[in-house]
């Protein structure tokens, strides 16, 4: 058991994850006896007091999705805008706006308004009357939301207030005078902010302090990234001090700039109804993905991509049609809809990508026709075992996916450049060498040694993708090709769990159905229409 803030916490779902949390430095970071550099945040200043401290800027959560009968989400195009040094970040302090046909409308909080085709927002530092004090402690990086999700959930649950914020990369926040459990180690951040980011509009007599949030009305749409977006569109400021683009999408709407960006606008219909539910299922089960910085979703990799609407041609747009409304439950919830590029011919288990529990409704199972996979025999735990389905894996579903086999060359410097954020610096790396591998074959953690370490380097679950970017997947095996050199051959692209895109393609050609497709990649889930819609 586990004694916080004077209780006694007995539930076996928190002690697990919390054992896990008390290794946070060697799991998560990436390494065992190694620590990252913190690249994003400005050193400590001289300790605050502990009169009006908060963790970060304040920005008001997003209305409710539900809430909105359209299903609105607020999507962010472009984050982190208007930077200066003193924030580390990196992006750019200024924002050009175009119009794709009539004039654009900008209305700041103050009700100033500017009509233009063309609008050029532009961001100056301004110091303070009074300064800011921010403190906080930060658990991470992560590399990924899942990860740092499932460090922070038995934290809530155990009436801690954590946050899970992406300044560059995922991380947990907790305050500053928050005991932490015995094991659990954070790093203290604290600043006195004395300058913020203040946006201007661009007039023909100079430039107009504008007041946020800012709203903006584009009747024609909104030229983005050689897109057009219809909006309406937002700008606000976020967590770091920074400004974000918002667009405000319909559910429906946002599904057109995702489906044909994730699974491309060729793709059988079945297949594309397919990604369409799927697409649907996780935006609102990552809803409140970024509730720290006033807006739901992302519109990168690290949510959906979420790109150019006019690429939804007549199928894809079909497939939405058919499919409205409907999303996967598991026993009334809506489920987290995972999905890849390539399972390389074997499904993963959520545990095998993420630090989290496995979820029922994904299994480890062979991705392939009867007569194919009964020549196998899982758990994969073995080399000998992962070298057979590497090599005779080509009758599996989704087998013509360009990544359903690969391999990559790793050289000493290329290790040492990979893992360049970590310290001590690595040096003259010597050794790579699985150490465990999951059921479906998936490296869970991989050692490399060098030289001037005592203690080798290990990389556990999506970390090793984090760092070692050339990899598709962790479906893989490695050896030393000769001094300073490793060879990794492996199968698929991405983490594994959920659909595999290429099995859905490859499953809608030979006549399968949109639920036979889900059923067999989220067996025992429900397929069905969301009750208000």
């Amino acid at each position: 058991m586990f004694v916080m803030r004077g209780k006694i916490v007995s539930n076996p779902f928190f002690r697990r994850t919390l054992l896990l949390c008390c290794f946070l430095t060697f799991f998560l970071q990436g390494t065992a006896g190694c620590r990252r550099k913190n690249k994003l945040l400005p050193p400590p200043s001289l300790s605050l007091s502990s009169e009006s401290l908060a963790t970060h800027h304040f920005v008001p959560a997003p209305p409710g999705v539900f809430r909105t009968p359209k299903k609105v989400l607020w999507v962010a195009l472009k984050p982190y805008l208007g930077s200066v040094n003193g924030f580390g970040l990196k992006a750019p302090n200024s924002l050009l706006l175009k119009s794709a046909g009539s004039e654009l409308s900008l209305k700041d909080s103050s009700d100033q308004i500017y009509k233009a085709s063309q609008l050029r927002i532009i961001w100056k530092e301004f110091p303070l009357k009074k300064p800011i004090s921010i403190a906080r402690q930060v658990i991470g990086p992560f590399a990924s939301f899942e990860s740092a999700e499932q460090v922070a959930a038995p934290l809530r649950s155990a009436g801690y207030k954590p946050l899970v914020a992406h300044p560059d990369q995922w991380e947990v926040w907790l305050s500053k005078e928050s005991k932490l459990p015995i094991g659990l180690e954070a790093e203290t951040f604290e600043e006195r902010v004395r300058t913020l980011v203040k946006p201007f509009v661009q007039v023909s007599a100079g430039m107009n302090r504008l007041i946020g949030p800012i709203d903006i009305e584009a009747p024609d749409g909104l030229i983005w990234k050689d897109g057009i977006y219809m909006g309406p569109f937002r700008l606000q400021a976020d967590s770091y001090g920074t400004w974000t683009l918002i667009e405000k999408v319909p559910l429906e709407r946002y599904l057109e700039g995702v489906v044909p960006h994730e699974i491309g606008s060729t793709s059988p219909h079945a297949a594309l109804a397919a990604q369409a539910v799927l697409a649907r299922t996780w935006a609102l089960a990552n809803r409140k993905r970024f509730l720290i910085d006033g807006y739901h979703l992302c519109s990168d990799t690290q949510c959906q991509v979420y790109s150019d609407p006019r690429q939804a041609d007549s199928f894809v747009r079909q497939a939405i049609k058919q499919t409205k409304g409907k999303v996967l439950f598991w026993q009334g919830k809506i489920i987290n809809a995972f999905y890849h590029a390539s399972n390389g011919g074997v499904m993963a288990k959520s545990s095998e990508a993420w630090l989290m529990d496995s979820l029922p409704y994904f299994r480890n199972k062979l991705d392939g026709p009867i007569e194919w996979s009964s020549q196998f025999e899982l758990p994969f735990e073995q080399r000998i075992q992962v070298i057979d389905l590497l090599k005779f894996g080509n009758d599996a579903y989704g087998s013509s996916h360009p990544r359903f086999r690969w391999e990559r060359t790793f050289s000493a410097q290329d290790l040492e450049n990979a893992l360049a954020d970590l310290e001590p610096r690595i040096l003259n790396p010597n050794k790579v060498a699985v150490l465990k591998r999951g059921n479906s074959g998936r490296v869970l953690a991989l050692e490399i040694s060098a030289g001037n370490l005592e203690v080798p380097v290990v990389l556990r679950l999506d970390a090793i993708r984090r760092y070692l970017r050339r990899l598709p997947s962790t479906l893989f095996v490695v050896e030393k090709v000769d001094d300073g050199n490793w060879l990794f051959v492996g199968g698929g692209f991405g983490h594994g769990v959920g659909l595999s895109q290429a099995g859905a393609i490859d499953l809608a050609g030979r006549g399968w159905t949109t639920k036979q497709i889900l059923g067999h990649y989220f067996p025992d889930s429900d397929f069905a229409p969301l009750p208000d819609f």
